[in-house]
């Protein structure tokens, strides 16, 4: 921040000798400016800005890096698992580390381990629990719970350093045979699998060889050297008792990989193993603020742009093409209703002026509609706000449950704009119980959302899974919900209730006029079939890689297509929208508030087809459980989407008749 000099300044006129108050004034800004010149100094002289909680942790030779568990998940029961729900060696003292919202409700459950690793130290075989001659002896039950968990392709998920382990997978891509010889592609799936099948065989992944990654930190000649970690690797063996020797140190001998015979895991007696672990340094020229660009590189950036492109292209062809249709047909209806001499004329003509008298006449259940669109105006802000702030690198997957514990506080606080649209709406629609209004907004939609999230639960206790929200923390919600949401939308919607209604450029006749009948393709099934393709096909790319984020435990961080998709999409169900109602006020059919609000969310139902599409060619699920949670989460979506599209699609709809009504001149 620099300041200019005072030269360029143009001189003050001189009014008056300085009063006592303004010298006051005056040495009470010089302070302001010292502390603010302090602070940027201060700040300048620091290396470098970090968002609290996730600045680098600064690590000298042999000092100790902690391995923690995180979970075990499979995306074949969607049920996450704590790490200690299967008999791995413990440590002395478990200790849990305290977690967020975000955290709890994903399922994680992060815990201390028994691995002693520490900092450029390596180790070449290392017992990790009971002396060699006394090995892990795993019951009928134990046994029988890890060959399971084997069964159902179970991944064991450890961070060192907030950092998460992962698998390194080399295979040759689909080039020359000139090429193959030279480079493998590497990709790396998160954590690592617990064992493998062999036909009716269990075999489970006993040792494990770390590969942690250094960047040594640039520091004075006479300052010992710091090191960063940058990449945690793991390479999962399965080593059978009687092949590892070990000695009284408990250090033992890999045997070598061509003579080595697995370890067995059978489910119909006891087992006996040992856990043991290696540790291998490498020095690397990742910076620490680069360390995630692994974990989060995708291959197949180029379909995102094409898709973007694809739909930037569809959206403006279809925005050009129906708005010169609509603006033409517009200017020549308006030219024809506003011919003060052939006034007679027109009145008998049909068209979309004729049902002027009954445009504005107030719906059926003009609470519940203002209701759900006051929910839809809260899940739009919260979403805007969520995908701007990750765009901008605030919510990245090193802060663990940032992302959800953001989106459930802003929803929370976006119930004050929710409760004013709604309940301006209401007054609008000559609504008069506010209270019940207001009571309503705060309680329809989320209410659903705990209604379907406490079923579920119940099915997650049952199975003993760490993804059980627990009570705690159930308590702690609703306390968010009746303490936070509650009084904000009924503060928004007292306000938005005491404003002046919306402003309807024409009166409402006292009799409602008779709707013609009404032609196959107005039907609003047809309606919604048809309003749902445009904006479905404009995010249907990037909704792959959303679920695959959702269902497959892969990290999801192209935010910057999401908010390009999600603007696409706005712009979209705007469009649509708008082209309905015209076409549904040329038909002389003026029941258009809660059709639009439907028809406007009909890329949701296409979103619902897409997530049975997914469930039957994408995931191996068959158990009944995982399959009730996959469609009870989709149900949520499908219906949060649907109040978002059609909250967009209503907006977009009433601005266009309120504009097109004050342009033509009423008797």
């Amino acid at each position: 921040m620099a300041i200019g000099p005072a030269a360029n300044r143009a001189p003050l006129p001189v009014t008056s000798e300085p009063t006592r108050g303004s010298k006051m004034a005056a040495s009470a800004a010089m302070e302001r400016l010292r502390y603010m010149l302090g602070l940027l100094l201060l700040l300048h002289s620091t290396d470098s800005f970090y968002v609290p909680g996730v600045a680098p942790i600064n690590f000298h030779r042999n000092d100790p890096v902690e391995i923690k568990a995180v979970k075990l998940t499979s995306s074949r029961t969607q049920l996450p698992y704590e790490y200690y729900s299967l008999p791995f060696c413990q440590p002395s003292k478990i200790t849990y580390k305290a977690e967020n919202l975000g955290e709890v409700l994903r399922g994680d459950r992060i815990v201390n381990t028994p691995f002693q690793v520490s900092m450029n130290v390596e180790k070449k075989c290392e017992v990790l629990c009971n002396l060699p001659n006394k090995p892990v002896t795993l019951t009928v039950e134990q046994s029988k719970l890890m060959a399971e968990r084997i069964r159902e392709d179970y991944y064991v998920h450890l961070i060192a350093d907030n950092l998460p382990v992962a698998t390194r997978l080399e295979f040759y891509s689909n080039r020359e045979e000139e090429e193959k010889k030279k480079e493998k592609d590497v990709q790396f799936e998160h954590g690592y699998r617990l064992g493998f099948m062999d036909g009716n065989k269990f075999y489970l992944h006993n040792h494990l060889s770390f590969i942690l990654y250094y960047h040594r930190e640039d520091v004075e000649e006479s300052q010992e050297h710091t090191y960063r970690v940058v990449r945690f690797e793991v390479i999962p063996q399965s080593i059978k008792l009687e092949d590892l020797k070990a000695d009284e140190k408990s250090m033992c001998t890999l045997p070598e990989a061509t003579g080595s015979a697995p370890q067995e895991i059978d489910p119909t007696k006891e087992n006996q193993l040992l856990f043991t672990y290696s540790v291998h340094w490498e020095e690397s020229d990742i910076k620490w603020a680069s360390r995630w660009d692994t974990y989060l590189t995708m291959s197949d950036v180029q379909i995102h742009w094409f898709s973007i492109i694809n739909s930037v292209v569809v959206v403006f062809f279809l925005s050009g093409i129906l708005s010169m249709i609509i603006i033409r047909t517009l200017r020549k209806d308006i030219a024809n209703y506003n011919k003060e001499d052939d006034i007679e004329d027109t009145m008998e003509e049909s068209g979309w002026k004729l049902v002027h008298g009954d445009v504005f006449r107030p719906p059926q259940y003009p609470m519940i509609l203002s209701s759900l669109l006051g929910s839809g105006i809260q899940l739009f802000c919260m979403i805007l706000i969520v995908i701007f702030v990750a765009m901008l690198g605030m919510l990245s997957p090193s802060s663990r449950g940032a992302l959800m514990t953001t989106a459930c506080f802003l929803f929370m606080f976006m119930g004050v704009f929710g409760g004013f649209f709604a309940g301006r709406l209401y007054r609008t629609l000559k609504g008069h119980r506010w209270k019940k209004g207001a009571f309503c907004t705060a309680t329809l939609y989320p209410g659903v959302v705990f209604g379907i999230c406490f079923v579920l639960n119940c099915f997650i206790w049952g199975k003993h899974s760490s993804g059980a929200v627990p009570f705690p923390t159930m308590v702690a919600l609703l306390c968010m919900w009746f303490g936070i949401s509650l009084p904000l939308v009924y503060l928004g919607y007292y306000f938005g209730f005491r404003k002046q209604p919306y402003d309807n450029p024409v009166r409402t006749n006292q009799i409602p006029r008779q709707i013609p009948e009404q032609r196959w393709y107005m039907n609003k099934f047809v309606g919604i079939l048809m309003a749902g393709i445009l904006p479905f096909g404009a995010m249907f790319i990037e909704l792959f890689f959303i679920f695959s984020a959702i269902w497959e435990n892969q990290f999801y961080y192209l935010f910057g297509f999401l908010f390009l998709v999600f603007i696409i999409l706005v712009v979209s169900c705007s469009q649509i929208s708008i082209v309905m109602v015209y076409f549904q006020l040329c038909a002389e059919d003026y029941r258009w508030w809660w059709r639009t609000f439907l028809v406007s969310g009909g890329s949701a139902f296409y979103v619902l087809i897409y997530a049975v599409f997914y469930f039957v060619n994408k995931l191996d699920i068959v158990e009944f459980i995982p399959s009730l949670l996959y469609f009870g989460y989709t149900a949520l979506m499908v219906l949060s989407f649907w109040l978002l599209t059609g909250t967009i699609g209503f907006y977009a709809a009433y601005m266009f008749v309120r504009k097109i009504y004050a342009a033509v001149k009423i008797d």
